[in-house]
């Protein structure tokens, strides 16, 4: 026993505390909101303790991940990267849709739980682009570098998208651009780049987007035009934000308004509902210091691979919070994309601390730099 409490004052003096804090507060909340939510909606009564198991196991996991050199990690992608790979393949077969969701991105698990592979792909892609970057780094700028680094960050999001998962191919894509741009790629790649996609939007427009996708782009230049359908969603969402005022309505008071997928992509207008204008606030602060503090972790690293690991997470957690809350403030289509934390969902949940362990480990494996700053 007394080995272990050794070694439990040995990691707690070793790692970042503020961070690890941070995390732990944000989960504590976000398990409240949802219990809050459970008391209106009875039907999502297990929906706290999982969301709480799975900050659990996920604080356990981020520990496990920060003990090890993230270089190591970077190395060792020939035995990870096949699995996650497979399993996202194997949605392609017994995929089930999650919710009202419509990809079958998720594989179905025993209790009816399920099991969401791209989200766990995410951390993979972040530690294999990182190695990649980290070993041309030097010579980024070379044509063959960079066309070798597009078709390791576009396979993922094409993979993904093919899955009819856009929103989670949307994050694959921000999180490849804030990489590829902090490794220090030319900016003549940079404007050319954005010339094809210039150039490209038509072609998206008509040949890849579908009708249904269209629409929901559509919708937010005509407002009100479908009240009861496509914009149904939105609508309540605004509503139930709005009536919350500056300090809501009470997080147990068990009178809220009725939002479909309330506990996943819109639980930000049960927040706004539940805690008025300062708990959103609240939210978006706990985030932000969370993204602010990942950045400064990134500053110790003593090589690239160490830095483009903190801006993959940060940009990870910064992009799904942007698009979430713009999907609920309606300035967004709504593409299916959850709030770090607090929306409901176990692989979400494990899949942010598995990014918060990463972080961890860049701090921890950097002491020398740290300490000579």
């Amino acid at each position: 026993m007394k080995k272990i409490f050794s070694a439990v004052a040995d990691y707690v003096r070793g790692t970042d505390k503020a961070l690890f804090f941070l995390c732990i507060l944000i989960s504590g909340f976000a398990v409240v909101i949802l219990a809050a939510l459970a008391k209106s909606l009875p039907y999502l009564a297990r929906m706290p303790i999982v969301q709480g198991g799975a900050a659990i196991g996920g604080l356990i996991v981020a520990i496990i991940i920060s003990k090890i050199d993230y270089r190591t990690l970077g190395k060792l992608w020939k035995f990870y990267v096949p699995v996650l790979l497979a399993l996202v393949a194997l949605t392609f077969i017994i995929g089930v849709q999650n919710g009202a969701a419509n990809d079958k991105a998720w594989i179905p698990l025993p209790f009816g739980m399920s099991f969401q592979p791209s989200e766990w792909l995410k951390i993979a892609f972040i530690l294999t682009f990182s190695y990649h970057v980290d070993a041309v780094r030097d010579e980024i700028n070379k044509i063959k570098n960079v066309l070798l680094l597009g078709l390791h960050g576009m396979f993922p999001v094409l993979l993904i998208h093919f899955q009819n998962d856009d929103g989670t191919a949307l994050m694959f894509a921000c999180i490849f651009v804030a990489m590829i741009f902090a490794a220090g790629l030319s900016w003549k790649y940079i404007a050319a780049a954005a010339g094809v996609l210039v150039v490209s939007l038509p072609i998206l427009w008509f040949k890849v987007f579908s009708q249904y996708q269209r629409e929901r782009f559509l919708i937010l230049f005509n407002p009100n035009s479908d009240t009861q359908g496509m914009e149904y969603q939105q609508i309540s969402g605004k509503i139930s934000i709005g009536s919350g005022q500056i300090f809501g309505n009470g997080l147990f008071s068990g009178e809220h308004r009725y939002v479909p997928e309330i506990q996943n992509d819109f639980i930000f207008s049960f927040i706004g509902e539940a805690m008025g204008f300062l708990g959103c606030l609240l939210v978006i602060g706990l985030i932000t210091a969370l993204c602010v503090k990942i950045l400064l972790v990134s500053r110790v690293s003593s090589d690239w691979m160490g830095k483009s690991i903190c801006v993959g997470v940060f940009m990870m957690l910064a992009s799904q919070t942007i698009v979430n809350l713009g999907m609920n403030l309606a300035v967004l289509p709504v593409i299916g994309v959850t709030l770090p934390f607090f929306s409901a969902g176990g692989t979400s949940v494990v899949t942010v601390y598995m990014g918060i362990g990463l972080v961890l480990s860049v701090y921890m494996h950097n002491k020398t730099t740290l300490f000579m700053e």
